[in-house]
């Protein structure tokens, strides 16, 4: 074979083979939803602080284009001397360009309060953020259940599920779950103090186990389902996502990810799948198709034990559900 011919079938050889890498590459899709608005630590932070996490917040997102809906939690809205500034907050979402879904008004766990008290609450909670919504033609559509507790037995699941629908909600379901409200409660007091060593090295756990959590449920999905679904990231509003959620986009870039709307999300044929997943403790969704096929998770990645022992420091939550609505 001539130098020239072997040269060409050489180029055409690599050729073959970069098409077929990019071929087999997931195309990654992810949706980004943000609970407990108009800010997860409301009852400790001014109505002015949250107004100024929540502008940078949404600057960033709306300059990279990324869709988002977030998950309101109207009690945090009444603290007196501070509602109106407090809704304001609340309706830079729909002026920005967002979308507002209901997360009951005091953040009530279905398992601890029981289907009536919860069905109170949702209808609680649509009071000012379908009044937002109304001034740009839009409704309620979404619900996210607060610490993803979706019922200790199926019937009460059902039922639940019933109730949404007839109020004309659909259920935003997570797959990707950093808990980056850990973070964000170290991060808090961290910044309060002025401590920015502490806040660094907030931030740098935050992404790296944000890293880890990704490659273990793109691993994961493919096992249980055979390819990577259209992902629903939860994040929680704070001064840490207000403030370095763009390196946590960044991160979800670097792993081939581009964003989507949550109603793109959820025409993936995975969030069809039968799911009878109920107990004590709420989980993904992964978790629960899963758990319906017969599977227990495992392998999952260990979260820092130095963060959780911090928080108990701090007497804050680790994650454990009381059966008093947090405010």
């Amino acid at each position: 074979m001539k130098r020239s011919a072997l040269l060409s079938f050489a180029v055409f050889l690599l050729s073959c083979i970069f098409s077929f890498a990019q071929a087999a590459k997931p195309d990654r899709q992810v949706s980004i939803t943000i609970d407990d608005l108009p800010s997860g630590m409301a009852d400790r932070l001014p109505a002015a602080d949250i107004t100024a996490l929540t502008a940078k917040l949404l600057g960033t997102l709306r300059d990279q284009k990324i869709p988002v809906v977030g998950f309101v939690n109207e009690k945090k809205l009444y603290k007196p001397g501070q509602v109106d500034e407090r809704i304001k907050a609340l309706q830079m979402w729909v002026d920005y360009g967002f979308e507002l879904g209901n997360h009951t008004y005091a953040h009530s766990s279905l398992n601890q309060v029981g289907l009536k008290a919860w069905e109170e609450d949702i209808i609680r909670g649509e009071t000012v953020t379908s009044m937002l919504l109304a001034q740009h033609k839009m409704k309620l559509r979404y619900f996210r259940h607060p610490y993803l507790d979706t019922g200790r037995d199926l019937q009460t699941r059902r039922e639940a599920e019933a109730f949404l629908t007839q109020r004309g909600y659909r259920i935003a379901p997570i797959t990707l779950d950093g808990w980056d409200w850990m973070f964000a409660g170290l991060y808090e007091e961290a910044k309060t103090r002025n401590d920015a060593d502490l806040q660094k090295k907030i931030v740098k756990e935050y992404l790296s186990y944000h890293d880890t959590v990704f490659a273990y449920e793109e691993q994961e999905s493919m096992k249980l389902l055979g390819y990577e679904p259209k992902q629903i990231l939860l994040l929680h509003a704070s001064n840490l996502e207000a403030e370095h959620i763009g390196e946590l986009m960044d991160v979800l870039r670097k792993r081939g990810y581009r964003f989507i709307t949550l109603e793109d999300a959820l025409g993936d044929p995975a969030y069809s799948l039968p799911d009878t997943y109920v107990g004590e403790e709420g989980t993904g969704w992964l978790d629960h198709w899963a758990i319906t096929q017969g599977k227990i998770p495992q392998g999952a990645p260990k979260f820092p034990e130095w963060v959780i022992e911090r928080a108990k420091e701090l007497h804050q939550s680790t994650g454990q559900v009381s059966a008093e609505p947090q405010p």
